[in-house]
Parts: structure tokens; C-alpha cells; sequence
């Protein structure tokens, strides 16, 4: 069985000018791996309404899933729900059931749906619903990507809303050891042993710890028992070498 594949799209000048520093990228991984669906590429780009649209018509071609975070709220540099419609060639106005969350959700709190909050009910033609259990306002899905709030709290609950609505694979796995040497050092013999099992995927990455260094192996695929036996001929490869 084939693994789906996925891609992320990280919004928003905070990130970029390093005021925020983005978690939803490690949260979305981690989620994936374990649901047997590869996180293939991340992009992060600004608040620019022509870079949203290309980043999202190239990663929605490359990847079965497209997740994006950032730029859905109720402020002018909110463009993302504008520029995902325009990357699919879709209308885009307040919805009715969006609307009709955001009013729930206002007339419980006792705060006004003033204009700005309700440019979060602008949602594509097309689009399906995504819930957000924390701040009521939602997001959604149009054709395979899946818009959703940067905020990690919110990201999160949204991300637990669309996961078991998509067919995963069998999950990813790893196994990794550490060594005292360098990547130098065992880079040719690894490069070997990673041809000998073209399904798996090594890697190596080098540490200090305590003034020593080594390298960090790690063995990873789908298959557990290809791994454990990739992972005794790694060990004796670098015993011997």
C-alpha cells in the first residue's frame, strides 16, 4: 500500500520577520506519522495574496493532502480563504452556516459580530466545513487542502476535526541508534547498507553532548521488521567499521 502524501503551508509575515515562531509545522508531522501519512514539503510565505495562490496550486498538484495554517481571522492581512478560492477559481462570500456559528457563538459570549468577525463566515464555493471547537469560527476544506487558523491552540482542535474524515496508511515507522562518530566517517558504508533496503529511508545527524560527538542514526518505513533488520546490520556495520 501506497502512503498518502501531504504538504504544509505556513502563512503569515510574523513568521518570516521571526516575531512568531511557528509550531504547527512539528504538531502537523508528528500527527501524520502516526496516521501513516508522509508530510513531504513545507513551505512558509507571506501575507501576499499572488504567492498564497502559486504556493497552493503547486503544493495541491504534488501532494494528496495541502494544510495550511494562518491568515483566517478577522483582519485586513487575513487573506488566505480570498487567496485559496482565486487558487481554484472559486466564488467566495459569507455562508450562511458559517454565519450562523459565528452568531451562536457571539450572542453566547455577549460580544457584537461586527463586521470584521464576520469576514470569517466568508467562505468558497464548494468548500466543506471545518470545526473549531475553541474560538467557533471555522475553516474548511476546498478540493484537497485543508485552511486552518495559526493559532496552535486552534490549528490543533482543527487538525482533530479533519483527521479521521482522511484515509491514512500504514503507519511510520523508526528505530535509531548513536554512535561516536562522525558522518565522515560512516557516510560510505551507510550509503550502502540504505541500498540494500531501497524501501527504507536513513538518515544520519551529527550531535555533541557533554563536549563529545557522534551521529544519530535513524532507520524509518513502514515495515517493522525490515527496520530490525536494518537496524542489526547497521549496528554490526559500525562495529566492524
Amino acid at each position: 500500500m501506497t502512503n498518502p502524501t501531504a504538504a504544509m503551508l505556513v502563512i503569515g509575515d510574523e513568521i518570516l520577520s521571526g516575531r512568531t515562531r511557528d509550531a504547527n509545522m512539528y504538531h502537523l508531522a508528528n500527527e501524520l506519522t502516526g496516521r501513516g501519512i508522509k508530510l513531504r514539503e513545507a513551505r512558509v510565505v507571506s501575507d501576499d495574496h499572488d504567492a498564497i495562490v502559486a504556493a497552493v496550486r503547486a503544493l495541491s498538484g504534488s501532494a494528496d493532502h495541502v494544510f495550511t495554517s494562518g491568515g483566517i481571522g478577522p483582519t485586513h492581512d487575513d487573506i488566505t480563504a480570498d487567496a485559496v478560492a482565486d487558487a481554484f477559481g472559486a466564488a467566495i462570500g459569507i455562508r450562511d452556516d458559517a454565519r450562523a456559528i459565528l452568531t451562536e457563538h457571539y450572542q453566547r459570549t455577549g460580544l457584537e459580530l461586527n463586521d470584521a468577525r464576520l469576514r470569517m463566515a466568508r467562505i468558497p464555493d464548494g468548500a466543506v466545513l471545518i470545526n473549531n471547537p475553541v474560538s467557533a469560527a471555522p475553516g474548511f476544506t476546498l478540493a484537497n487542502v485543508h485552511v486552518m487558523a495559526g493559532v496552535p491552540a486552534i490549528f490543533q482542535a482543527m487538525l482533530a476535526s479533519v483527521l479521521p474524515s482522511l484515509t491514512g496508511g500504514d503507519p511510520l515507522l523508526s528505530q535509531m541508534i548513536d554512535v561516536n562518530r562522525g558522518e565522515g566517517e560512516i557516510a560510505t558504508p551507510l550509503k550502502a547498507l540504505a541500498a540494500q533496503f531501497p524501501d527504507l529511508s536513513f538518515g544520519s545527524y551529527p550531535y555533541q553532548r557533554d563536549g563529545a560527538y557522534g551521529t544519530q542514526l535513524v532507520v524509518r518505513g513502514t515495515d517493522a521488521g525490515q527496520i530490525g533488520t536494518a537496524i542489526i546490520a547497521l549496528t554490526k556495520l559500525v562495529k566492524s567499521s
